[in-house]
């Protein structure tokens, strides 16, 4: 019969020694003395969550500035329309919500995808002849950010890169470094409205490209694409071979002398994954309903593209179902006037900020052609006194209590973006305050050189 004997030898601090000896057959085999776990914590944050990094966030935490106690302070840095009270949402919205609650229908779980009667309205909200859609096309998300994250993760594999515009939204960063995936920045040129350097775009396309994020009209820029541009980039996407995800949030907010084109309209051959959502069009953000839109006709992307957003749709089990509810109600039944009339207090606002701007000595504004925003230069070599954008809007809150977000949290330093969603009366205040800041540290040609030479 087999045998074996463990002696344990251990003491203090050490951790205990086993013994192990075995005796077969009669006779004694020694398998030496092995260190035995002694449990300890050891938890630590995972890889994912190290790589996870937002750089709005970063750049904005290290600003430590207080706002001039004197004057009340001018936020024109968050990009959510609903923060003053003056772009609420439409009545029959809030309508639509409300009845889908009193309802009580909506009170469980819906498939991941979301509601199929959900899906057939947002497909036949957007449908048309040029990039028909059916309800199978369609998944319901947590926002439009979640929509950009899935299609991230259905795209791109770790290892692969992305092609990011820059100036661009930061969460295309923060989501891809947080999944392994590369960060390509293609530029877009201030000096031809913020349109694609289509040069420098195709040039940073290799093997290990996964897909190209356009984003249209854009975050931060304000810039929307003509249809001949838009029909350049997917001519260097068809050439590659290489799919888009279009993140169109802002889609249809364009001021009146311009005109939105979906990408997918113009796309005879390009896969593409479209993003967007209730957020901005309909003045609730924090509603969280966003949707991908898949534009497939030469079936590129196949079931596989299809499936693989059904898998990563049930991580979360799909969007809020009181939202779904409502959501064919919202789509169908909110008048036009609504879009119109929040337009038209963005374009006031817009043609306000530009001409405020434009006429003070040391920036140069970009005027916008929709969504909310507009970016502003920093003529640098004028404020010799500040190292960079950071320091500018830094003493910009501390003098003046005006806060503009620095655009090195969009790759793109030397600017700053405005959010044209706050009342009238606050842009021209915002707008004299940055006056008289420009006009106390601006310096001319010969103010600079003799500042440099002090230095």
């Amino acid at each position: 019969m087999d045998s074996y004997l463990i002696q344990v030898n251990g003491r203090g601090d050490h951790a205990p020694l086993l013994d192990v000896h075995l005796k077969t057959n009669g006779n004694n085999i020694s398998l030496g003395k092995v260190k035995s776990r002694k449990p300890r914590w050891a938890v630590r944050a995972s890889e994912m969550s190290k790589k996870t990094f937002n750089p709005v966030r970063a750049i904005v935490d290290s600003m430590k500035v207080e706002p001039n106690p004197k004057k009340a302070m001018i936020s024109l840095s968050l990009g959510d329309p609903t923060v003053f009270g003056n772009l609420p949402t439409n009545d029959e919205v809030t309508r639509a919500m409300k009845e889908a609650l009193d309802s009580g229908r909506y009170n469980g779980y819906a498939p991941s995808v979301g509601y199929q009667s959900c899906r057939e309205a947002v497909a036949r909200y957007y449908s048309c002849p040029e990039a028909p859609l059916q309800a199978q096309d369609v998944i319901l998300t947590s926002g439009c950010s979640q929509a950009i994250e899935l299609a991230l993760a259905v795209l791109a594999n770790p290892g692969q890169n992305i092609l990011v515009p820059r100036p661009g939204f930061s969460l295309y960063k923060t989501l891809a470094l947080s999944m392994g995936i590369e960060v390509k920045l293609y530029n877009l040129l201030p000096e031809k409205g913020w349109e694609i350097d289509l040069k420098h775009l195709e040039s940073l396309v290799d093997e290990k490209t996964a897909c190209l994020i356009v984003n249209n009209p854009s975050n931060p820029c304000g810039s929307v694409f003509s249809k001949s541009h838009l029909q350049k980039i997917l001519a260097v996407a068809s050439r590659q071979c290489i799919p888009i995800l279009a993140d169109e949030i802002y889609g249809d907010m364009v001021f009146a002398d311009c005109k939105y084109e979906p990408i997918a309209t113009l796309s005879t051959n390009v896969p593409i994954l479209s993003c967007g959502g209730l957020a901005k069009r309909w003045l609730v953000p924090g509603w969280r309903m966003g949707w991908i839109l898949i534009h497939d006709r030469r079936d590129i992307f196949g079931n596989e593209i299809r499936d693989g957003l059904l898998r990563l749709s049930q991580r979360i089990l799909g969007p809020c179902t009181i939202v779904q509810g409502a959501l064919e109600r919202i789509l169908h039944r909110t008048p036009p006037e609504f879009y119109h009339n929040t337009l038209s207090i963005l374009k006031a606002n817009a043609d306000l900020c530009y001409a405020a701007l434009s006429a003070i000595p040391g920036l140069q504004p970009v005027r916008p052609a929709g969504a909310m925003y507009l970016m502003v230069e920093i003529e640098m070599e004028h404020f010799p006194e500040f190292e960079n954008d950071v320091e500018f809007t830094e003493r910009l809150i501390s003098e003046q209590s005006v806060f503009c977000l620095p655009a090195t949290c969009f790759e793109y330093p030397n600017f700053f973006r405005v959010v044209i969603t706050v009342p009238e009366e606050m842009i021209l205040e915002a707008c004299s305050r940055i006056q008289e800041f420009c006009e106390m540290h601006y310096q001319g040609a010969e103010g600079a050189q003799d500042l440099e030479c002090d230095k």
